[in-house]
């Protein structure tokens, strides 16, 4: 059995790096980016400070249908996407790739948000909404009304339902109980009461809808990201007279390859769109089934809010964890095999000494957390597509019961399936995307000429 569970762990771990790893799977996900950018007229730069008045509550119509906010569905989609990404993924981009991939995470981040406007305007506008007032909504909901791909549509909500249990519990549940044992190490030793702990606290969440889980998230994600942003601020305070040679050190390792080498600069490039993209999910088409419950019938107006996602997770929080390694040399500095989140301690406890920890763990926990209450959404509503509404109820029960064993059980294989299964779901959406762009500028367009003639700031920000 541990010979055929380590068989398995070895060829998904292949097939994981062979997809996460080549340059066409990169070039494809940015790639999408910098075309719908360049299709959508640099709407992530025209239409950033209309978007930031949405999100305030501006122009919201009580009226329209929807579950929730934009706020909450910016919230739920963001305690998604802020996770281990954050402190492990940004640290190990730099590890692996140098200074350098910092900036190409930013690159991500830019086109990634064009990528997030047109598939979370989408996902809203081919939505389903039942006498209740329920909504389910995303890729799958695009793919199945928008372009009549019915099997496209299943093959997206089958990955994500399987996603939903790997990347979006158990390695989550994991990364709790890593974040607690940065604090007390001693921790480990009671992984299976944290985990049964965890459960009943997702469980009181989740088995209350979207409107809990919304409610939960716009209160949690504020606070988490406010804090550890906090942390990271004292920190580079601290560095302050380091930080323009870390920002030209980065550049440096990211543009140049007469100074560090052309290979150097290949790496960066690939871990950090890797480590970019799977931090925001730019293009995996797992925020649109937040966003898709939004209340608002103006497609438009939720793309804008959503595009805000790699803005916040990338450009804002991941910079903060990579600014914090590079100016403490800690990516230099660092012992042997401290890669990861021991990494982003390091960096923190040679600034803040002994606190570091807790700013890390602390951080994790939150961060992985409400990962694991927002991807539970997105396996709901998978269920939902796949089997019907009576599908749901039980997909709850099943995806809290899995938080115990993920928080005590090694989950190498668990991670393979969750980095193939999350990947796969892009194949799908990115393809909606391609096919439907033309529509999603249509209906940014519409909108902005509506919104002048109303005498609205998208008058403004638009020409």
């Amino acid at each position: 059995m541990d010979s055929t569970i380590q068989w398995l762990t070895d060829i998904t771990g292949q097939i994981a790096g062979l997809l996460w790893g080549n340059a066409f799977t990169l070039a494809a996900l940015l790639g999408a980016g910098v075309y719908l950018t360049l299709r959508l007229g640099f709407i992530q730069v025209r239409g950033f400070r209309y978007s930031a008045e949405l999100i305030s509550g501006k122009y919201s119509d009580p009226r329209h249908q929807g579950e929730v906010s934009h706020f909450q569905a910016l919230s739920t989609a963001l305690s998604a996407t802020v996770g281990t990404g954050n402190i492990a993924g940004v640290a190990t981009a730099i590890s692996l790739g140098g200074p350098g991939a910092l900036f190409w995470m930013w690159m991500t981040a830019f086109f990634g948000m064009a990528t997030k406007f047109a598939e979370c305007s989408l996902a809203l506008r081919f939505r389903e909404v039942d006498p209740q007032g329920r909504v389910a909504g995303g890729p799958m909901y695009t793919l199945l009304h928008g372009l009549k791909m019915k099997r496209m549509a299943t093959l997206f909500a089958t990955f994500a339902l399987i996603a939903s249990f790997g990347i979006g519990n158990m390695v989550q549940a994991n990364s709790v109980v890593d974040g607690l044992v940065f604090i007390w190490p001693d921790m480990r030793e009671y992984d299976w009461m944290v985990g049964v702990i965890m459960a009943m606290l997702v469980g009181l969440v989740i088995l209350g809808g979207v409107k809990r889980i919304a409610r939960f998230a716009s209160t949690i994600v504020p606070f988490m990201a406010i804090f550890y942003i906090v942390a990271a601020l004292i920190v580079l305070a601290n560095f302050a007279s380091a930080i323009p040679d870390a920002i030209a050190t980065i550049l440096n390792h990211a543009l140049n390859p007469w100074a560090v080498g052309g290979a150097a600069v290949g790496e960066a490039i690939r871990w950090g769109v890797a480590r970019g993209l799977f931090s925001n999910e730019a293009g995996l088409g797992s925020s649109p089934m937040a966003h898709a419950a939004a209340r608002t019938n103006e497609p438009v107006r939720e793309g804008l809010v959503a595009m805000m996602e790699p803005f916040i997770d990338t450009l804002v929080i991941c910079s903060m964890t990579g600014l914090v390694i590079v100016v403490t040399g800690a990516y230099i500095g660092a012992p042997e095999g401290v890669k990861g989140a021991a990494l982003t301690v390091f960096a923190f406890n040679s600034a803040l000494g002994n606190a570091g920890a807790l700013v890390v763990g602390v951080g994790l926990a939150l961060f992985a957390f409400s990962t694991i209450v927002s991807w539970s959404y997105y396996g709901d509503r998978s269920a939902h597509f796949l089997f019907g509404e009576r599908a749901v109820v039980p997909y709850r029960v099943i995806f809290t019961v899995l938080v115990v064993f993920g928080a005590a059980v090694p989950l190498q294989l668990v991670w393979n399936i969750a980095d193939i299964t999350n990947l796969l779901m892009a194949i799908p959406n990115l393809l909606s995307l391609l096919l439907l762009a033309g529509l999603a500028k249509k209906f940014k367009d519409d909108y902005f000429v509506r919104s002048a003639k109303l005498h609205e700031p998208a008058k403004t920000t638009e020409s």
